[in-house]
């Protein structure tokens, strides 16, 4: 799933790691090899 827009919050299911997306660029965030959970925006 790739970054649509500014705002959006993304969670690593493994460490925990919390982003938030300041500048929307379209590609996946990936943490600890694993892509990251959106969680709102």
């Amino acid at each position: 799933m790739g970054v649509k827009s500014v705002g959006e919050h993304y969670r690593c299911n493994i460490c925990g790691n919390e982003v938030t997306v300041t500048k929307a660029g379209g590609g996946e965030l990936v943490c600890c090899g694993e892509p990251m959970e959106k969680i709102s925006g």
